[in-house]
């Protein structure tokens, strides 16, 4: 196993390149001539999670997640130690991939605006948005056991996740956003100063994520 530096390192630029691609497919997508509208940018955050989980898998696990990492931590899958410096590390390349976005692109286009922070839609309020998300999430880590946990598990790399939040945007993305991940709602939130409705990106994910990982400890690996 790497070390947790190499791990942690793994984490944050994992967690880089997706809110990189992520926030760039949504700010870009109201430009000019971008008529890709919310399925190119449910595409984009799914072949980008896709692939940076395929490609941190053999060193980190791929979380680049905080709600994937806090459900394996709950049910003992990692240490404290572990899941801390995971967390963190995904923080940081989550403000490290906003930033890379803001300043690799015009002024014009990445000082106006969110940088493609979620948005919570008029229509649903904080406790129906987190609810959402927590339905949104358990899916998305229901498929982390399943695909990437599980001693049976098919290998599929990281495909098999990155499909779920494929749906998982094009059904939630217009109500909540559908980030179902607490470090990418946090990244350009930070860069941008746009801090509306946060609980909904944290309390959601994380509570969905706890709750697909026990039931998947509890009843569907149980012995």
């Amino acid at each position: 196993m790497a070390s947790l530096p190499r791990r942690a390192a793994a984490e944050a630029l994992g967690t880089l390149g997706f809110v990189f691609f992520g926030c760039g497919s949504v700010v870009v997508s109201s430009l000019p001539g971008a008529s890709y509208g919310l399925l190119g940018v449910a595409l984009v955050h799914a072949v980008a999670l896709s692939v940076m989980i395929t490609a941190t898998m053999p060193i980190s696990g791929g979380h680049l997640n905080p709600a994937v990492t806090i459900g394996l931590w709950s049910v003992k899958r990692i240490d404290g130690r572990t899941a801390g410096a995971y967390v963190a590390a995904q923080l940081a390349g989550a403000v490290l991939g906003a930033l890379a976005f803001r300043y690799s692109f015009p002024a014009g286009i990445t000082q106006a605006g969110t940088l493609g922070t979620p948005v919570l839609a008029n229509a649903m309020n904080l406790t129906g948005g987190i609810l959402l998300e927590g339905v949104l999430t358990f899916f998305l880590v229901f498929a982390v056991f399943g695909t990437a946990v599980a001693p049976d598990a098919p290998k599929v790399g990281g495909f098999g996740i990155g499909l779920v939040l494929l749906f998982d945007i094009l059904v939630g993305g217009t109500m909540t956003g559908a980030a179902v991940n607490p470090a990418r709602a946090f990244g350009p939130a930070l860069v941008s100063g746009t801090w509306y409705a946060q609980p909904v990106w944290w309390i959601g994910p994380i509570v969905g994520g706890v709750i697909a990982a026990q039931v998947w400890e509890r009843v569907l690996l149980k012995k």
